[in-house]
């Protein structure tokens, strides 16, 4: 867990670094997608959907495409 994250955390106080990557305006996770995984771990694509604010069909579009990413990222790495 990142620093800024293990701060808000312990002091159970919401993120405000709006421009973090990890930033999520989610306050029961203290606005923290680190927080959020910390707490609940693996997640259905309803939860990540609720807190990204979008449908549970476009959580599963973009993790597919990010599955896709790794696997050619993957090959590409075994053929050199």
């Amino acid at each position: 867990m990142r620093e800024c994250s293990k701060r808000c955390y312990m002091h159970q106080i919401p993120c405000t670094q709006s421009e973090c990557r990890l930033h999520l305006d989610y306050e029961d996770d203290l606005n923290c997608t680190d927080i959020a995984v910390y707490k609940h771990g693996e997640m259905t694509l309803q939860q990540i959907g609720e807190r990204h604010g979008i449908s549970i069909v476009r959580a599963k579009q973009i993790v597919d495409e990010a599955l896709l990413k790794l696997k050619k990222t993957l090959a590409e790495e075994n053929t050199i």
